[in-house]
């Protein structure tokens, strides 16, 4: 079994990587891996790939194979709920109406869903190696899915900041309770939440940089290379490690008609500079199949294809 456990499968919009996802995890399972595929991408195409109905928990799907569609804005407005929740306990009833529609202008302010995306992140991979051996993640599109990576990091330290904000706030508070003769209960809900948040923000970059895996989607054309580059600087600088690049939809050298021929010249010019480019990573080559992926087999034959490669 491979040492890393989480594999993340990333790229510019419409390379294929829900379909390279989906093969890899069919890969895992038929080894005899409990294998969770997590969909990120609101697009939502991994249940239709699947012929399956996914919903927001986990479905099996065949034998060692589950699969989730994340809905971020469900989650969303559940994470608002737990926040008002926390809130009723640390708020006075007379600041506590106004906390609300502060809040629930939030549930569709920037970032929101980012956030209450991390959160499910989070605990879904929790749930590996006690309920999954492997997960494989579908992510959104690249840019969206390399600001969740750096997330762990970026709210760490935001957090921790809070946590030394609230430890002063409640020594003062403490203080005049004392002057004052009153007891307090000694808890700090605000406090208490702030380090559990922390704690879980540190596991999950420990879990990224230490158990994650991350493979790069992209099919020979100038805009993908392009934004694979900007990835792999990325990726680099976060920590994450890189598994494969995994060049998809490649034309098989069939030498029919003139716009044929042009776009295998031209494939192949790509291709030369994708070796080139990105000659310090292990390059995968996934041929264009003849029609669309919508059954399993087509899916088992990738999956054959991957693990010829080495990809485990």
């Amino acid at each position: 079994m491979s040492e890393r456990r989480l594999a993340f499968f990333g790229g510019k919009g419409g390379v294929g990587k829900t379909t390279l996802a989906a093969a890899f995890a069919t890969l895992l399972a038929s080894r005899g891996e409990r294998t969770l595929l997590v969909s990120t991408d609101p697009a939502h195409s991994t249940g239709d790939i699947l012929d399956a109905e996914l919903s927001g928990e986990p479905e099996r799907v065949g034998d060692d194979l589950w699969a989730v569609e994340i809905d971020a804005a469900a989650d969303a407005a559940a994470y608002v709920e737990k926040i008002k929740e926390d809130a009723r306990e640390s708020v006075s009833p007379e600041v506590l109406p106004t906390v609300h529609r502060h809040l629930d202008l939030a549930r569709s302010s920037p970032g929101t869903e980012e956030s209450a995306l991390f959160d499910r992140f989070v605990d879904l991979i929790a749930l590996c190696p006690q309920e999954y051996d492997r997960i494989v993640f579908d992510t959104a599109p690249t840019g969206h899915t390399l600001r969740l990576l750096t997330l762990p990091a970026l709210l760490t330290a935001w957090v921790e900041g809070m946590v030394r904000q609230r430890e002063k706030v409640a020594g003062m508070e403490r203080m005049l309770r004392n002057l004052a003769g009153e007891e307090g209960s000694g808890d700090d809900p605000i406090l208490r939440r702030l380090r559990e948040r922390r704690d879980r923000f540190h596991h999950a970059r420990h879990r990224l940089l230490e158990d994650a895996t991350f493979y790069l989607a992209l099919i020979p054309e100038r805009l993908p290379i392009e934004e694979t580059a900007r990835a792999l600087a990325t990726l680099a600088g976060s920590g994450v490690a890189v598994g494969a690049l995994i060049v998809n939809r490649v034309l098989p050298e069939v030498e029919e008609g003139e716009f044929m021929r042009a776009r295998l010249e031209q494939q192949a010019g790509y291709l030369r500079e994708i070796e080139e480019r990105f000659r310090r990573y292990r390059i995968v080559r996934v041929e264009q199949d003849a029609r669309d992926i919508t059954s399993r087999r087509q899916l088992e034959r990738i999956a054959e294809r991957l693990a010829a490669a080495g990809l485990r």
